[in-house]
């Protein structure tokens, strides 16, 4: 039986390619043990117990950024969060570790080596994190999600996608995912989310033009998203959701997405050939345009900026390109041609030659 220590979390981009690595492994291998290393703070909290995993928590710990107090502290923190992630890789006989980034990898990647169990790492993002560029400094196997990441030796494996998403039947789906959210099975369907938080600038960028785009027989299933202060424009036909837990039935629904650029949501889009219209979060450290920038330069999705949302755009760009079967027709399959749907195979495949080397 092998023992996994699965690491990560934070944000959805680390937790989401986890759980979904934890679901391949226990499909594959009922008798294995998978033990996550997470914090109490991030979504993993949550989570990992309801997916039915096991986690140990580990203290939160931002790498500083600059010198002040927690900088000073940050030493001796971490030097105790490696020793008991270490203790619990003793303890739980672990055969190799795993991590997705964030605040509890670079702990786990350093107990890792120093107890000499192998080390795997996905990096998600296009533009990788500090844990995961210093955890790939010690060891040759780590997984990147899209071409051109900047990390030394790593294999493009793709990004580990939810089962209800790599099983997808967009087509057959179609009309019953539409009814899904009280939308017309028949009509031309714009899909339009900011992820889990919501954002304003595609919000009230393209609710702003409701009527418009109605108008021009166009449905939307608009995802508000949980922290966003605008104000649902009440035109029929312009559905509004606040969140969705059915996002395979919204991807299957859509003709054309809308959306925020992390690199989940790109890999999904792409991977299950979704024309996109591309909108980066310009804050962070700028990932959202590189996670794009494969599928927009094989003419799979367009990248457009917050400040471009004006309903100048929305009347001379997005309500045409909905309407333009052949152009989304062809956009679908370039997306396609730059995405994959199998990159938690790939990623377990990894682990495993990384187990087999031991």
């Amino acid at each position: 039986m092998t023992s996994y220590l699965l690491a990560g979390g934070g944000t959805a981009g680390h937790v989401n390619p986890l759980l979904a690595l934890a679901d391949l492994i226990r499909a594959e291998e009922p008798g294995a043990e998978i033990v996550v290393l997470g914090t109490r703070e991030g979504l993993e909290a949550r989570l990992v117990p309801e997916r039915g995993y096991e986690l140990v928590h580990i203290e939160r710990l931002p790498f500083p950024r600059r010198p002040n107090v927690a900088a000073l502290r940050f030493p001796a923190r971490f030097a105790r969060a490696v020793r008991e992630t270490r203790a619990l890789i003793r303890d739980r006989s672990i055969d190799v570790v795993v991590g997705f980034g964030g605040y509890a990898s670079a702990p786990a990647y350093r107990a890792g080596a120093k107890e000499g169990v192998p080390v795997v790492i996905h990096e998600a993002n296009a533009k990788p994190g500090m844990a995961n560029k210093l955890g790939a400094r010690s060891t040759p196997y780590v997984g990147v999600t899209f071409e051109g990441t900047p990390i030394p030796g790593a294999r493009v494996t793709g990004m580990p996608l939810r089962p209800e998403i790599t099983g997808l039947d967009r087509e057959g789906l179609r009309a019953a995912a539409r009814e899904h959210f009280g939308l017309d099975p028949e009509k031309r369907t714009l899909l339009v989310t900011g992820g889990s938080l919501g954002a304003r600038a595609i919000n009230r960028g393209v609710s702003g033009s409701a009527a418009e785009i109605v108008d021009a027989d166009i449905q939307v299933l608009h995802i508000w998203g949980g922290l966003t202060e605008v104000e649902d424009p009440g035109v029929p036909g312009y559905t509004v959701v606040p969140y969705c837990d059915r996002m395979d039935l919204a991807l299957a629904a859509c003709d054309l997405a809308v959306s925020r650029a992390g690199s989940t949501t790109v890999s999904e889009l792409a991977g299950l050939g979704v024309p996109a219209v591309f909108v980066p979060y310009s804050h962070g450290n700028g990932e959202q345009r590189f996670n794009a920038a494969g599928v927009v330069a094989a003419g799979g999705a367009l990248l457009v900026e917050d400040a471009e949302l004006t309903p100048e755009w929305v009347r001379g760009t997005l309500i045409p390109l909905v309407g333009d079967d052949a152009r989304l027709a062809d956009m679908a399959e370039r997306a396609r041609g730059a995405g994959a749907l199998d990159g938690t195979e790939r990623l377990l495949a990894l682990v495993r030659e990384a187990l087999e080397a031991r």
